[in-house]
């Protein structure tokens, strides 16, 4: 089976703005979009892509109506996006399986999640909190209300090529344990964007005594990180020569440095260790931090 970019529909408009932003990273990937609904999972409390308040679905009812906004969805990205090759998969099997499985099929999945009003940020649903934390491929949460075009810079347009430049992609490295599948990822989507790589990564100041009474002074040294970055990035800049790196080290937990970041970005990405938990599978803080607070689409990616 070919690799696609999945996009999981409910029929909300979050996940009507993560499908068409799966349809722009299909296009950048070259790769067919395919769109997934989980027929056990419970319809959007509303009319099919929005609309006048309905009551709960019985079964056939619920099939029709899966239906019809799955081929709804499909003729306004296509629409959108001439070109696009589009599957539309109705699956008889409760969302968060579902969508698992769908992923495994998947170069990356993408789901949408609400937005906290006028306040950049992620409302993070059960069942996307639970495929993000499950999950052996990529997942991007997307947040509703995202305009198609906020990945680009507003202003600067590039006349020889016709195209206005991607923002940042934004990498989260953990210096305690860099991962390439993580840094490969946000490699290569920078690469496909054409677009500069902003690598943030937490670390904490030694306290040293400055010699007077009155205090202890915050010494900023970074001999106990210094070339950690550069030997963890030095051959993805080789490999892909082209993407322009800058590094920002931060103090303390990079989550809420990765959340600022995300207002100037196009994707922000993030690693997650496959580590099973006694009630099941989990994200770390700096992951969930930047779930609930980024502005920009969040690229989740598992690593052992």
């Amino acid at each position: 089976m070919p690799r696609t970019i999945t996009a999981g529909l409910d029929g909300s408009p979050e996940s009507l703005t993560a499908a068409d932003w799966a349809a722009r990273e299909a296009l950048l990937r070259d790769v067919p979009l395919r769109l997934v609904h989980a027929l056990r999972w419970q319809p959007y409390m509303y009319a099919p892509l929005g609309g006048i308040p309905q009551p709960a679905l019985r079964p056939d009812a619920q099939g029709r109506w899966a239906d019809h906004m799955l081929r709804e969805a499909e003729a306004k990205i296509a629409h959108r996006h001439p070109g696009l090759r589009i599957t539309v998969d109705r699956v008889c099997e409760e969302p968060v399986p579902a969508l698992l499985s769908a992923a495994e099929e998947a170069e990356l999945l993408v789901l949408g999640s609400r937005g906290l009003g006028g306040v950049a940020g992620f409302l993070v649903g059960s069942v996307a909190l639970a495929v993000v934390a499950g999950s052996r491929r990529p997942v991007v949460l997307v947040r509703d209300g995202l305009r198609p075009g906020y990945e680009q810079l507003p202003v600067a347009f590039d006349s020889a090529s016709g195209t206005t430049p991607f923002r940042d992609v934004v990498l989260g490295l953990d210096l305690a344990a860099p991962n390439d599948t993580v840094i490969g990822f946000a490699f290569d989507a920078a690469s496909r964007r054409a677009a500069g790589l902003r690598v943030v990564h937490g670390w904490s100041p030694a306290l040293s005594y400055d010699g007077n009474d009155s205090a202890l002074n915050a010494e900023l040294r970074a001999e106990p990180t210094r070339g950690m970055p550069a030997q963890a990035l030095d051959p993805w800049r080789n490999k892909f020569p082209g993407v322009e790196v800058t590094e920002q080290a931060v103090i303390g937990s990079a989550g809420s440095h990765l959340s600022e970041a995300s207002r100037d970005a196009s994707l922000i990405v993030v690693g997650r260790r496959e580590r099973r938990m006694p009630v099941g599978a989990a994200v770390g803080p700096v992951t969930q931090a930047v779930l609930h607070h980024a502005g920009a689409p969040v690229a989740v990616v598992p690593h052992d």
